[in-house]
């Protein structure tokens, strides 16, 4: 019997046809469609904790390399029909994925605790035999689908997702009803939490949900093993994870392990820090600064808003109107949450002032129609409920005529609830539940047709809403940066106060051969946002000396300039700016990034071109606010690599936004110390005046295990020993180091100091100021004593503290002009030379006051 597919339905693979094996009818239900299991761990991920991961190479990565944040080409998501093959299912993922092996699946355990009466610890094995097992389709989403639109409007605090952050599946599993009602809920329990065995920076990834729509069966939150007929794969969960339909996927958390039932929402940092909408009047700085925005139970998103969006025409597709048809269809998605059925999706040729209503199938019905129908291990659990868990596909063939007169194409969509999309986009800090319009724009050229989406996904160059974004267009403007439809209608987002590093008078367009032919040191360039800059004027002057500029020569450096650098040396950009990288040419250079060769051991870590993975082995506590990281390199015989006098990158990602945070630290182990480096970080803690230190910060929630990258070496200054130091490669002999320092500012400093005292045949001799507030913020301070005792002639130490004990014997204040010039007045011989580390405010007034002691520029070194 032929298999008869609804003209309203997307298209169902001939595989997917089966037959009920009681009944000898065809099934009218969608299968999956034909799947092929990865089995080749990609190269991208052979040197991240993902390692043990077989991926497909077609999904597009959002967030570089690890963690895996994924989206299918729409094209192709779209192409497979209602249900999506795991391979190409969207993946959201905060850390590394959990290794579970086949053979240990069954074994897996996770607790139900809390305000419950009988709490209890069930496996796999006991999910799948005490208890029923349900299947039917449900469509996850991630709150961020679409959010590169709102990164086009203004920069939000999340990575960017197009629009194919959505897939469906068929889950098997246990509804999560009679786990709960099984462990008898106590009296004043309104939650339920889940966590998960992921080990992130701020702990295992976890949120919570009200009680009363766990125990709604309507609502069909269940626990599920299977996707799709088969084991869960690595990226969704396996081998056991929560599905909560009609909701953000954030809330359907993977690889679980405690279900804890409360009386009051979700503690966990992931909980409280991802997943909101806040009001669109706070702005990125608001919102850091008042951590009451994100602890408002009100801003959390838990069910999706209506949304919809065009798949065919595709970007960029090119359609001939003199061919034989005389219509073109016009097809996309659509979905809702809390179970709404999408009941209308239109489409508008003229920008709204009229619309046209499409076909819409809802292939989730045809499930419904087996009552307690077997599917791949559990009862198909449809037929009674009325809610919907999954998208439907629309489709509308429009006249070729209409088309051609025609400058746009916009969708909407509207619920049972009467919910419908709005023309103008809600701008929040998170980028997230993004819903305005779709739009996709219509040029003509000659007898074709070439269609425009609004964005590509990551780092993806195209899109109408990019190119009125760097025309310098009004997103906000009412009408898609085209200009004002009436002067009535008010900017829908502020906009946000940006330094221009780009020369607007630069028009230049850098081929990626011209931009290759400058990757040396007599004319460095270098890649941010696309923008090309020429490096060669500011050699001799960059603090972090010429060979941070050489080492990202022809490279895009976006990451680490925006992540080091200040507003004043952003705003000193323009006068370097000479072009731009075409779309093809920046997509080609961000695909070509150097990547970690695993294949040989290397004698030195660290690479000055390219990021590099360490993981982290160990914190060790000195103080309150002071740790030790010590990080495993790739080999027990590998040194670091860092001359004395240099500095390293570290890179972490923001847990919740991934967007990099990157600093320079000095490490304190021996510049021959092999295997491991120790790093010592003062770490630096929110307050109610001010916001604490995202890196400190970020590297004290990491665990033990985690990778960072690191990067270098940098600076300009090397200490090459017995007085010998080169300053930008240009070598100088000195005879006496001044070294000021303040806090943290002690490990550049420590390094070369250690690196004088401990050679005995270096006649080098080294005044240290060092201040501090408290005496317990003196670090190293054992092992400054140590060379002042040991190195009476060498070595003169100095302590000041602003706030010292009353038995303190050492010096008071801050480090002041009367102590500098007491201790560090320069030499007719040029023969000495400051060192300076610290706070802003301690360098600032050092440069001052030692120029007025009559020191030259030439001879003070900023660290």
């Amino acid at each position: 019997m032929e298999h008869q597919q609804d003209p309203k339905l997307p298209p169902t693979p001939p595989e997917s046809v089966t037959y009920d094996c009681i009944e000898k009818d065809p099934i009218q239900y969608a299968l999956p469609p034909q799947s092929a299991t990865p089995t080749l761990v990609l190269e991208l991920d052979q040197g991240t904790p993902d390692s043990h991961v077989p991926r497909d190479p077609r999904l597009i990565r959002l967030t570089g390399t690890h963690p895996f944040n994924v989206e299918a080409p729409l094209t192709e998501l779209f192409n497979e029909g209602f249900l999506t093959s795991p391979e190409l299912f969207y993946v959201r993922n905060h850390g590394a994925v959990p290794h579970v092996r086949d053979e240990d699946v069954l074994d897996w355990e996770f607790t139900v605790e809390g305000m419950v009466r009988k709490p209890m610890k069930i496996s796999v094995r006991q999910l799948l035999r005490d208890f029923d097992q349900v299947t039917y389709p449900v469509t996850l989403v991630c709150a961020g689908n679409r959010r590169k639109e709102q990164n086009m409007v203004r920069k939000s605090k999340g990575f960017s997702w197009g629009a194919a952050g959505l897939s469906t599946a068929l889950f098997t599993g246990v509804p999560l009803k009679e786990l709960i009602e099984h462990a008898v809920p106590l009296k004043g329990a309104r939650y339920v939490c889940m966590e998960g065995a992921d080990k992130l920076p701020n702990g295992s990834y976890g949120t919570s949900v009200k009680l009363n729509w766990v125990m709604d069966p309507n609502r069909g939150i269940m626990l599920a093993h299977k996707m799709n007929g088969e084991m869960l794969r690595p990226d969704h969960g396996k081998p056991i994870r929560v599905v909560i339909p009609g909701q953000i996927g954030g809330r359907s958390v993977k690889w679980l392990k405690r279900l804890i039932v409360t009386a009051t929402p979700s503690d966990n940092w992931y909980h409280t820090y991802d997943n909101r909408i806040l009001p669109t009047m706070v702005d990125p700085d608001e919102a850091a600064k008042n951590p009451a925005w994100w602890k408002d139970e009100r801003y959390a998103i838990y069910d999706l808003s209506t949304n919809s969006a065009i798949a065919s025409p595709a970007h960029d597709e090119i359609f001939d109107t003199q061919g034989v048809s005389k219509s073109y269809t016009v097809k996309g998605y659509a979905y809702s949450g809390g179970g709404r059925r999408i009941t209308r999706v239109e489409l508008s040729l003229d920008r709204g002032k009229s619309w046209k209503l499409a076909n819409v199938g809802y292939a989730e019905d045809r499930y419904r129609a087996y009552e307690n129908h077997e599917l791949f291990g559990g009862r198909l659990d449809m037929s009674w409920r009325e809610t919907c868990f999954c998208w439907c596909f629309w489709s509308l063939p429009i006249q070729i005529s209409e088309l051609l007169d025609a400058k746009d194409i916009v969708v909407r969509a509207m619920d049972e609830s009467m919910n419908v999309q709005p023309r103008d986009m809600y701008w929040s800090v998170l980028g997230m539940m993004n819903n305005c319009w779709y739009r996709v724009l219509i040029h003509r050229e000659e007898h074709r047709l070439h269609f425009e989406h609004p964005t590509q996904p990551a780092l993806i160059p195209g899109g109408w809403m990019e190119r009125a974004k760097k025309s310098g267009r009004d997103l906000t403007d009412g009408f898609w940066g085209e200009g004002v439809l009436s002067a009535a209608i008010p900017e829908a987002v502020a906009q946000q106060e940006e330094i221009v590093m780009t020369n607007a008078d630069i028009d230049r367009e850098i081929s990626m051969e011209e931009l290759q032919s400058h990757n040396g040191a007599d004319e460095p360039w270098f890649v941010v946002h696309g923008q090309v800059y020429d490096g060669t004027r500011f050699l001799d002057e960059h603090p972090g000396g010429a060979q941070s500029i050489v080492s990202a020569a022809a490279m895009d450096v976006t990451d680490e300039f925006l992540g080091i650098h200040s507003e004043t040396a952003k705003a000193m950009m323009p006068s370097y700016h000479i072009g731009f990288l075409s779309d093809h040419s920046r997509a080609a250079l961000l695909n070509s990034a150097p990547q970690e060769d695993k294949t040989e051991p290397r004698d030195s870590f660290l690479d000055p071109r390219a990021w590099r993975k360490a993981i982290l082995h160990s914190k060790v506590a000195i103080s309150w606010d002071t740790r030790i990281f010590t990080f495993k390199l790739d080999h027990h015989e590998q040194q670091l690599g860092l001359p004395t006098g240099k500095h390293l990158m570290i890179r972490l990602r923001d847990p919740a936004t991934r967007e990099a945070i990157v600093r320079s630290y000095t490490p304190i182990s021996q510049t021959t110390q092999k295997g491991y480096c120790d790093v010592l970080v003062k770490l630096y803690y929110d307050t109610q005046e001010r916001a604490g230190g995202r890196m400190t910060k970020a590297l004290d929630a990491i665990p033990i295990g985690h990778f960072v990258d690191f990067k270098g070496p940098i600076g300009k200054f090397e200490y090459l020993g017995n007085g010998y130091c080169t300053i930008n490669t240009v070598e100088r002999h000195i005879k006496r180091f001044y070294m000021i320092c303040g806090g943290s500012g002690i490990t550049p400093v420590y390094q070369v100091l250690r690196a004088i005292m401990q050679d005995k045949t270096d006649a080098t001799s080294c005044v240290v100021l060092d201040g501090n507030r408290l005496i317990e913020d003196i670090l190293c301070k054992e092992d400054l004593d140590r060379f002042a005792r040991e190195n009476v002639d060498r070595c003169k130490l100095l302590y000041t503290l602003t706030q010292g004990p009353d038995d303190w014997q050492g010096l008071r204040g801050r480090i002041s002009s009367s102590l500098m010039k007491e201790h560090c007045m320069p030499s007719t011989a040029r023969d000495s030379m400051i060192l300076i580390c610290g706070p802003e405010s301690l360098e600032k007034s050092a440069h001052q006051i030692l120029k007025d002691l009559g020191w030259l520029d030439e001879d003070l070194v900023f660290f």
